[in-house]
């Protein structure tokens, strides 16, 4: 195997998949990114068993073969190297020596036939989608996933396929964050599927907020998403997700409407004074105003009062800041809905002039 390409040609691909490899891995190949030379194209694979990352890029000089290179010493050889350079690669048996100008390197390599790959899926609905919109709904969901929850199902992103509606949903038990979008093409039937953690993270750094338009293709326990050159995919986590539709409250009559940079500001500033540990403030809702109060254990205190338009005469509710500031934070409307029943009710959060962006949030005993 021979190719030789441009510095800038071969980083492109690199910086797409390396952030697959994990630093510590249970299988030393793991730690290599699987390199492939056919009919003239660089093909460079990445994987840690759960999530795979493929790109390629068009080189000089190839001749065919394939085998795996350390990953992170050799990104970090190609990152280091001057603009502009050529760079050459060649295996010589056991090992793979890459020339840049007047230096070169030997990197100790492995065969390609140890790496495991997911060449095929047997594919049972594809939608296609703009990047940008894909990026949009996962940007307003995922950050409400849980993090290493017991309940595993939670450590994902709900996507769920209904006719020509697409939804984004994520929850960690204590709040809920769900977007939709229209498809052109209608799916078989309704779907749900759940994607780990990691292949959520890895898509959002994968995809721009362009028009591009990505393909992604479902089978009964993995993901694939097609961008240009680059293919991503997934296995999906194994579990039910909860019925998120019955955690948005019923019956929140109760209605605060607001500016949503202000209120944010006020809760970022009470947030400085509220307790550590439970990050909680207090919502007290008048006629024409909300009121912020967060206290810490130092006897400290911070008070907004900002003007809204309320349909409510006194009601008051706690809440951890950090979960409103998420929700608040991921919408891109000027005014904002706050829903309310009681104080003991969830509380529903979306923009006053769409209901495309949800956000559940449950309450806090303070």
């Amino acid at each position: 195997m021979r190719f030789s390409t441009q510095r800038e040609t071969l980083l492109k691909p690199m910086q797409q998949v390396v952030g697959v490899v994990e630093r510590r891995q249970t299988l030393p190949v793991l730690a290599n990114l699987l390199v492939q030379v056919r009919d003239g194209r660089l093909s460079l694979t990445g994987t840690d068993l759960e999530v795979e990352m493929r790109a390629s890029a068009a080189v000089e000089g190839a001749e065919d073969g394939e085998t795996t290179m350390p990953a992170r010493k050799w990104f970090d050889l190609v990152r280091a190297l001057p603009d502009g350079v050529k760079v050459d690669v060649q295996v010589k048996g056991d090992r793979v020596v890459m020339h840049a100008g007047r230096s070169r390197y030997t990197l100790a390599s492995l065969p390609a036939d140890e790496f495991p790959t997911n060449d095929e899926i047997e594919v049972t609905d594809k939608i296609a989608l703009p990047e940008g919109t894909l990026r949009s709904l996962m940007e307003r969901t995922a950050f409400a996933m849980a993090n290493q929850d017991v309940r595993y199902y939670l450590n994902g992103l709900l996507m769920d396929l209904r006719g020509t509606e697409l939804r984004c949903v994520a929850t960690d038990g204590h709040r809920m964050a769900m977007a939709e979008t229209a498809l052109e093409t209608a799916v078989k039937g309704n779907r749900q599927i759940i994607i780990p953690r990691k292949g959520v993270t890895e898509l959002l750094g994968l995809f721009d907020s362009g028009d591009d338009v990505v393909t992604i293709e479902f089978s009964s326990n993995h993901i694939r998403v097609r961008r240009g050159d680059v293919v991503f995919t997934s296995k999906l986590i194994d579990g039910r997700f909860p019925d998120y539709e019955a955690v948005i409250p019923l019956g929140a009559d109760k209605l605060v409407q607001i500016d949503r940079d202000t209120v944010r500001n006020a809760l970022q500033r009470a947030a400085i004074l509220s307790n550590e540990k439970y990050r909680g403030v207090r919502l007290e809702v008048a006629p024409n105003c909300l009121r912020i109060i967060a206290h810490n254990p130092e006897q400290e205190e911070a008070f907004e009062e900002i003007e809204a338009e309320t349909s409510v005469t006194d009601i008051a509710i706690g809440f951890n800041v950090g979960y409103l500031l998420d929700a608040l934070g991921s919408l891109d409307e000027t005014r904002v809905h706050l829903q309310l029943r009681d104080a003991q009710s969830s509380c529903l959060l979306r923009g006053a002039e769409s209901q495309k962006t949800q956000h559940v949030v449950m309450p806090l005993r303070l």
